[in-house]
């Protein structure tokens, strides 16, 4: 069986011939779904500052946490493994508590500027006490200290559609936006000056 039963399990393959989609995601659950990180994925996570992870605890109780740092703060290990360090200031530590007994995890990444997203399956774990690791996975001069690391390995990922995502920018691409457009409207008020220049000094006295 191909990682297809991670994504499409048995119960949602029974909803979507319930519900007449089964035939849209039969060459899917043929081929599988995509377990290694390409390229293309590597870029995409180089570019989020946010991400959003899901784990559930024994009971399967879920939880969603909200991870950011700056841009490019998950890490990719390996074609496999993913990894971000985990700062010091959560002091619930529910997603460290649901690893502790259930491993399944879950990534949810959104890039609203783009209007892009990506879903990846997989199983994650804390690495406790490991300096050199959580070195690696810290971006140097990030206002955090970091505590410990977390070590997510991809099972399968998914591009959703860009239906719904509503575009939106952050501070610091709007300010290159506008930066470029204070650059234009310089560069027409100079032109704009060199050219009455040339009027004054062309004009009969």
């Amino acid at each position: 069986m191909n990682n297809s039963s991670i994504v499409f399990p048995p119960a949602v393959q029974k909803a979507q011939a319930e519900r007449g989609s089964a035939t849209l995601n039969e060459k899917r659950i043929a081929e599988g779904f995509p377990d290694k990180v390409t390229p293309e994925l590597a870029a995409f996570i180089a570019e989020q500052d946010i991400a959003f992870l899901g784990t559930a605890n024994a009971e399967g109780a879920p939880y969603i946490q909200h991870r950011g740092g700056p841009k490019g703060f998950i890490k990719v290990i390996d074609d496999r493994t993913l990894g971000f360090a985990d700062y010091r200031g959560n002091r619930q530590y529910i997603t460290l508590a649901n690893l502790s007994e259930n491993d399944r995890a879950f990534l949810f990444l959104l890039d609203p500027a783009r209007r892009q997203r990506i879903k990846l399956w997989g199983s994650a774990r804390v690495v406790e006490n490991d300096t050199a690791l959580v070195e690696r996975l810290f971006d140097a001069g990030y206002k955090a200290r970091p505590e410990r690391a977390i070590l997510f390995t991809v099972e399968a990922w998914d591009v959703n559609c860009s239906q719904h995502i509503v575009a939106r920018f952050t501070e610091a691409e709007l300010e290159q936006a506008f930066a470029t457009v204070r650059d234009k409207i310089a560069a027409l008020e100079a032109e704009n000056a060199q050219l009455r220049a040339a009027l004054v000094q062309a004009s009969p006295q």
